[in-house]
């Protein structure tokens, strides 16, 4: 479920289904990264660069070997992709390697005022202006203010952040002879990112995964020699959860759709999302998660959303299989997924009450034709156990006035939250939940 904080005069936000996925093909093997050029979807799968057209059919172009996530950016003349350690560009018509002995293991790439620029970990490497396939090593740059390894580059208003582990370096380009960026001193960010994926633009700041030398792990936004921190204590504890190795494998991407600014952060098993308007809206930070899963929390199964074709274009982490996001229906790759969410705690003050009734306010009626889902609510009263699920009928298609009741909710005397869950075959957005109390006097 996705969170949308906007009045609609029920209340002051709803839930509403998160986007499915729905196959438009399959390529020659798992989805290693993609990019929009030139109005044509490119994707690396497998050990292949190919293009993909909007009715889905695969062309291949040539070979990127290796099995990591390819990083994919361009020029005015070249796509280049960063695979494998290589750095490979395309002309529209031809695939070929950088095979230049000075330019070093490659980490990273962006394009930046006529250059192709890479990092090895260590060193800031451009290619030639007139010749991205040639690199002088007379022209090296290097990030020195703190001596931990360079992770990754990004772009931002046509500077470049050297990302590194535990700071954030800022350069521009002043056309000096050798290497021709200069460090913005200011600018510099006191905290870094733990790998090469775990950190992009967003809202015209850096967002990463990291923190400054000593401090745990957390998501940042940087700019201007500045960093917030946008995690809460409940997403560190998450992040806690992983090692840096394994934190140093994830990926961050953006998407900005129908007024959610989201920040997508791919963990091993879950995608956690942070969305900046609703968070504007909410006056705090909002936080959700997607999954894939039917029962409890898993991963993801999107690898690398591409705006192309007037859509939102994906893979799958775990096939061949590449499709889009649709907002008609909430399942994955033809499979059903799980969902669901929980109050806040209700606090009675060891007052008693009767729970009579819970109604939760809905818009039902959009399930598949034939279908007759159910959902189902639980209750805990320490946050750990919950009681066992009761469940009710969501409505079958077109039953736009199914009310969603629970009679006989039990009785609690001091504070208690509640759950509710369901799967996508029950297409349901929630605006408000309704309660009939009773005080008792215990």
């Amino acid at each position: 479920m996705v969170p949308v904080v906007q009045q609609q005069g029920i209340s002051n936000g709803y839930l509403r289904p998160a986007d499915g996925i729905v196959s438009n093909g399959t390529g020659p093997g798992l989805d290693r990264g993609g990019i929009e050029w030139n109005g044509i979807l490119y994707r690396v799968m497998g050990t292949s660069l190919v293009s993909i057209s909007e009715a889905g059919v695969v062309t291949t172009i040539g070979t990127i070997p290796g099995t990591d996530r390819a990083i994919m950016v361009y020029s005015f003349d070249y796509l280049a992709i960063a695979a494998n350690g290589g750095l490979y560009l395309y002309d529209g018509a031809t695939l070929a390697q950088n095979v230049d002995p000075d330019l070093g293991t490659v980490v990273d790439v962006v394009w930046v005022d006529g250059y192709f620029m890479t990092t090895d970990g260590e060193n800031l490497v451009i290619t030639e202006l007139n010749n991205p396939f040639a690199v002088d090593p007379l022209k090296y740059g290097s990030s020195e203010i703190d001596p931990d390894p360079v992770v990754g580059l990004i772009k931002l208003r046509n500077e470049i952040y050297a990302v590194n582990r535990h700071t954030c370096e800022v350069f521009q380009n002043v056309g000096t002879t050798g290497f021709p960026f200069e460090r913005i001193a200011g600018a510099q960010i006191t905290r870094g990112s733990v790998g090469v994926n775990a950190n992009c633009a967003y809202l015209d700041q850096i967002a990463f995964i990291g923190g400054g030398m000593g401090e745990g792990i957390a998501v940042w936004l940087g700019a201007n020699g500045n960093s917030q921190k946008i995690s809460t204590r409940e997403i560190d504890i998450v992040l806690s959860g992983y090692t840096e190795a394994q934190l140093a494998l994830s990926f961050m991407e953006t998407r900005t759709d129908r007024d959610h600014r989201q920040l997508l952060i791919h963990l091993p098993d879950k995608t956690l999302v942070y969305d900046g308007a609703s968070s504007a809206g909410a006056q705090q930070p909002v936080w959700y998660c997607l999954s894939s899963s039917l029962n409890g929390v898993g991963a993801y199964r999107s690898s690398r959303l591409v705006y192309a074709y007037n859509r939102w274009n994906t893979g799958d982490t775990q096939s061949s299989a590449f499709g889009y996001l649709v907002d008609n229906i909430s399942t994955h790759w033809g499979e059903t997924v799980g969902w669901n969410f929980q109050t806040q705690i209700v606090y009675n003050e060891s007052r008693g009450v009767v729970i009579h009734d819970l109604e939760l306010v809905a818009l039902t009626g959009r399930v598949a034709l034939g279908a007759d889902p159910q959902i189902s609510t639980s209750y805990s009263q320490d946050g750990v156990t919950y009681s066992q699920d009761k469940y009710i009928r969501a409505g079958k298609i077109g039953d736009r006035s199914k009310r969603l009741v629970w009679m006989q909710q039990g009785a609690f005397r001091n504070w208690r939250l509640q759950r509710f869950s369901g799967t996508s075959d029950a297409f349901l957005s929630f605006a408000r939940l309704e309660a009939r109390l009773e005080p008792l006097a215990w």
